[in-house]
């Protein structure tokens, strides 16, 4: 990330902060006041120097728990609900007190995945966003978890902070936890492992994950911190995963020293509607082509028609979201926006688009069209095309 030559980021630098449960509370649930009161100290310095900051934070099941009777975290979905409703409100006026003793003003805003996934809610979430931006305002946001059981399934809200800096068009997003950063294996396990200070190179990550590194799948996990950043660097944002413990980490992150695992952005240029479309919107049903519609799809930027499909999977309505296959191998290769339901493909897969014209009047002569879909992959230096706004 760019920095104005001193050492810090430039004024027009916005920075996603992503506090994870471990940093911000201990085993108790009780907060770490001291981490806390630091992390925010730093990042009110970076907002008076003309930086916009906004923060993602965990914490509001940690901080419920440590003020319920009794030990132990609840497993049932309704008991962490409530639990985080309990700590939704403390863990907030926490950063707020000492938001407002720097003198910076906060917002509190609470995302659901609705939020992400309707592309209204979406455009709507990215105006409010980028409003208290402009206002100088840091946002303190967190998944809606009294209302929304994904996120208590889902992870750290590692995920909800990439999509955030996707929202903002971040420059970096910074994801702390309590451990330095990516390790070449485990380090619980072993002694040889190493920090992995840069990647650049993704198939990096295969040999990373084969030796257990990348194994754990549970909130706050490394593995999805992981994820995160591959869907933040395919915005073109530099992800950086860190120790939210270390004293200085936000600013010397932010100014671009060395610290933590870097994840240098990719160079392939994907719309904002495209970027939604691939980690936003979840798929409600697949469709399986062939070799030739695969082919159009991922070699010739075309649009998928009704011949190149041989199979159908799901119950999905037109205008959903749908995974698109190919059918030799099974391969992934990206994700569209269906003009047709399940029932209507059933009807039209393998037709030529004078039949379906015959067949549908009324019809679209595109399945998918290239504007509403994006590929699983894109190579370096491609585009996958403006698309819709």
């Amino acid at each position: 990330m760019s920095s104005s030559g001193n050492g810090s980021p430039r004024s027009s630098t916005v920075v996603v902060v992503k506090f994870g449960s471990n940093t911000l509370t201990d085993g108790q649930g009780r907060l770490r006041a001291e981490e806390m009161s630091r992390g925010a100290g730093e990042i009110a310095a970076m907002a008076k120097g003309g930086a916009r900051v906004l923060v993602v934070t965990s914490g509001a099941i940690s901080c419920g728990l440590g003020l319920l009777p009794g030990g132990g975290r609840p497993t049932e979905t309704v008991e962490l609900q409530a639990v985080s409703a309990v700590g939704q409100g403390l863990l907030y006026e926490r950063y707020r007190r000492l938001f407002d003793a720097a003198g910076i003003t906060t917002a509190q805003v609470l995302l659901t995945s609705f939020d992400i996934e309707a592309r209204s809610q979406y455009l709507s979430a990215r105006g409010t966003l980028k409003k208290l931006l402009e206002w100088r305002i840091v946002p303190i946001i967190n998944e809606n978890d009294t209302t929304s059981p994904e996120e208590i399934r889902f992870g750290d809200n590692d995920f909800l902070a990439a999509q955030v800096a996707i929202l903002v068009k971040a420059d970096l997003l910074l994801l702390l936890t309590d451990t330095e950063g990516l390790y070449t294996s485990d380090p619980a396990v072993d002694p040889n492992a190493r920090l992995v200070e840069e990647v650049s190179d993704w198939s990096l990550l295969d040999r990373i994950e084969a030796g257990g590194a990348l194994s754990s799948v549970g909130s706050g996990g490394m593995k999805s911190k992981v994820v995160a950043a591959e869907m933040a660097t395919s915005a073109g944002i530099e992800v950086i995963i860190a120790s939210g413990l270390r004293p200085g980490v936000i600013t010397v992150a932010a100014a671009g020293e060395k610290v933590g695992t870097r994840f240098h952005p990719l160079k392939s240029s994907i719309s904002s509607f495209k970027l939604w479309l691939k980690y936003g919107r979840p798929s409600a049903g697949a469709i399986v082509v062939d070799a030739g519609a695969a082919a159009a799809l991922t070699e010739r930027g075309g649009s998928l028609l009704a011949a190149g499909i041989t199979a159908v999977e799901g119950d999905f309505s037109a205008g959903e979201a749908v995974d698109v296959f190919r059918a030799a191998d099974r391969a992934h290769i990206g994700k569209g926006i269906s003009a047709y339901s399940a029932a209507e493909l059933g009807q039209i897969k393998g037709m030529h688009s004078s039949q379906v014209a015959r067949l549908m009047p009324h019809g679209s002569e595109e399945v998918i069209h290239r504007d509403y879909f994006v590929l699983e992959l894109v190579p370096k230096g491609d585009s996958q095309g403006a698309g819709p706004a």
